[in-house]
Formats: C-alpha cells, structure tokens, sequence
C-alpha cells in the first residue's frame, strides 16, 4: 500500500523534533513538516484551509465545532500547554493589586476567544470570584496595529467588548494607560522592556500556578492537531498513527532533559528544573491523550460555554477522533 503524502503545520517545538528531523517515522505516512509560528499557522488554517494537518486553537477549534462546522477533527496531541496567571499584566497607576481589583477595569485582549484568555477568565472567576461581565473588554494587535477575531463572536449581552483603534496596540495602551490590564499568551514589548508602569498581576506567579496545579491537577492546554476531515474520512488509520509518532517524539524531547552526562539543553540548572517540576506533577508531565486529560479538557469545555463562545455546551467526544479514545494493550 503506498504511503499517503500530508503537509502538517507546527511550530518546531523540541517536542516535535523528531518529526522535523526524520527520527519518528508516522506509520503510513509521508510527512511534509512546515514550521511555522502559531499565529501564523492558526491564520491560514482556521481562514483559508492551507494545510492537511496543523496545530490549532483548542479554542477556535472548539468555537467552529460548536456551529456544526466539520472540516476537522482533532487527536488529543497538546502542543502548547501553559500555567496562565504569569500572562495577566497590569499598568501599576491603576490601584490593581489583586485579582479582585480588575472589577470594572479596561482589559485588552489580542483576541477574546483565544484560549489563553478563555483560561485567564475562568481561572479568576472560579479562584478569586471575578467574573467576565465585570470587566471592560478591548481586543487588538499585541503588537502589531489591526488584529482582528479570526471566528466571529456572538457574545452574551452582558460582556462590554469592542476593538481598539486599528492604529494602536495593546502593548502601547497598557504602557500608556488607556487600558488596565492585559490579559494574553505572551508577554508585551512594554513589559520586556523594562517599562515602569507595567507589571505582572501575580509576580509570584512560580508559587502561584504551582498552588493551582495541586489543588486542581490541571495544567492548562492551549493547542491541538487537527487533521481535515475530507483526509481523515479516507484513511482513518492517520489519526493514530499522528497520535502515535506526536507521542515518540515527546518521549525523546522530556528524555533528553533527564540526562545527568550532559545537558539536553542550553540551560544550566535544567536537571534540577525536571527534578522540581516531578515532584510537583509526577514523570508524565506533559502528557497527551483523553483519560489523563478528560478533567482539564471538561474545565476548559465549561469555561468556554459559560463565556459565551460555544453555540452549545460540547462534551469531549465532540472534538476527537473516536480512535484515539483507547489503545491497544498486550
């Protein structure tokens, strides 16, 4: 049987590696790997389709699944997973010490349905009781003037949200203080910069997304694979086979940190790092399938119905491919 020929997007993350050098073979398949910044990739799939495979938005994914909209389907492959009290900044003129005095401010956003802000806002609703209708909501270029939503929205009557002038960032606003806060995925220029008039919300966000994980046992996912239906309704095999070599190679990526004769990567106390991060969250720590995720993939679910960006309350099974639900044992 010949091999079938897919282009994937990914950012070249270490836990892709493999696929990008040839080490992880993907059964059945000849992989055309394009690595490309997320940004750029969630533009041309979500818009315009360009690719067999790609990572994607758990959130944009999850917003067209919710309107009936079938061209993917997702394999649970977790590229990007991130802890998200260490994005929320703040301008320090505005009295925001606390996540209880972002109560009636101006918040940017670089998009409301991106998946870090729908975890930024359901984490502060459920742990510090505020609530997305209490604040103002602006959404934006981070860094470059005229991003726009790339799923259109059709948010709860309660939610004050509306675009920043298409001449101005988000990074800028907040340095200046025409916003309050700035909930996002990476942190702004004005911060990396050393401004004096911005900061983290929790600036001991290590101690405080630590404490969340172990109250929780979530560690938040951002991203997902997705595979365009029209392929996988041919060749069902492919979702387990992406599943399979997605999960070698990041058997060899979190492999390579645990070396003790020499240093996987150019950081000079990364062993003890992987030793602290065991301690906290056991050897799989960033792990991929559905039952050691079911708990965070439901939190997340609930979060984006209840701000309004799902047309209806999805459940798991909604937004995967039934094969990667089990696996074969011996």
């Amino acid at each position: 049987m010949s091999r079938v020929s897919i282009t994937l997007a990914c950012e070249a993350y270490d836990r892709v590696r493999g696929l990008i050098d040839g080490t992880v073979d993907v059964e059945g398949v000849d992989l055309n790997f394009i690595p490309l910044g997320v940004e750029e990739i969630f533009w041309r799939q979500i818009k315009h389709h360009e690719f067999d495979a790609s990572e994607c938005s758990l959130s944009s994914y999850t917003m067209l699944r919710s309107k009936g909209d079938e061209t993917f389907i997702a394999i649970p492959v977790f590229t990007s997973r991130a802890f998200r009290h260490a994005s929320i900044f703040i301008n320090i003129r505005k009295g925001i010490s606390t996540p209880g005095d972002l109560k009636g401010k101006v918040v940017g956003v670089p998009e409301y349905q991106m998946t870090a802000a729908v975890w930024e806002r359901g984490i502060l609703a459920d742990e510090y009781g505020v609530n997305p209708h209490e604040i103002s909501w602006r959404s934006g270029g981070e860094e470059n003037p005229g991003r726009e939503e790339k799923v259109k929205l059709d948010l709860p009557s309660n939610v004050h949200y509306e675009p920043i002038p298409a001449d101005k960032t988000l990074s800028q606003m907040l340095d200046n203080g025409e916003i309050d806060a700035l909930f996002t995925a990476r942190a702004p220029s004005c911060y990396s910069k050393n401004s004096p008039n911005v900061a983290r919300l929790f600036e001991n966000y290590r101690e405080v997304e630590e404490e969340y994980y172990k109250k929780t046992g979530i560690f938040p996912i951002m991203h997902v694979i997705v595979i365009k239906r029209e392929i996988y309704k041919h060749n069902p095999w492919i979702a387990m086979s992406l599943y399979k070599a997605f999960s070698e190679a990041k058997k060899i990526a979190l492999k390579s940190y645990s070396k003790t004769e020499a240093l996987g990567i150019t950081l000079p106390w990364v062993i003890h790092e992987v030793d602290e991060t065991r301690k906290v969250m056991g050897d799989d720590w960033w792990s991929y399938g559905i039952a050691k995720n079911h708990k965070t993939l439901e939190t997340f679910l609930c979060y984006h119905y209840e701000q309004g960006l799902s047309a209806e309350k999805m459940t798991v099974k909604d937004l995967f491919a039934v094969e990667t639900f089990d696996e074969f044992k011996i």
